[in-house]
């Protein structure tokens, strides 16, 4: 994980995003513990207040839980919560701005199917 931060957002809501793309990728199972505040506050050199304000978001949004003496763990069905509402986010949000682009630079379904191919391709690769 980059360990980069953009001035766009807050750097705990960066942090709790980073921990939502380990969900959806796979790399945190449901069950899995997150690392710890301090690790990760040591890693990325920030305050651990802020860590934990990030794993808190991910508390109140029912993904993780918090077991007394044991540390934060990814909880049942987090994974399908996430791909729900972020398909949700990226139809709503992303899509409407892709979808005007493909249409303002008249890029044709064939074109479409043929990128999508090759970045499957390329994917594939990659594990």
């Amino acid at each position: 994980m980059s360990r980069e931060w953009n001035d766009s957002q807050p750097i705990y809501r960066q942090l709790r995003d980073r921990g939502v793309h380990m969900i959806l990728d796979g790399i945190l199972k449901e069950g899995d513990p997150l690392p710890s505040v301090r690790n990760v506050a040591a890693e990325y050199r920030v305050n651990p207040l802020t860590v934990l304000k990030a794993y808190q978001q991910l508390v109140d949004e029912n993904l993780i839980e918090m077991r007394r003496g044991l540390g934060m763990f990814v909880k049942a069905g987090a994974r399908d919560l996430l791909l729900k509402g972020e398909r949700q986010k990226f139809l709503n949000e992303e899509w409407p701005r892709v979808a005007a682009k493909i249409q303002r630079l008249g890029v044709t379904q064939k074109e479409l199917e043929a990128a999508a191919r090759r970045s499957s391709k390329i994917k594939g690769k990659e594990r």
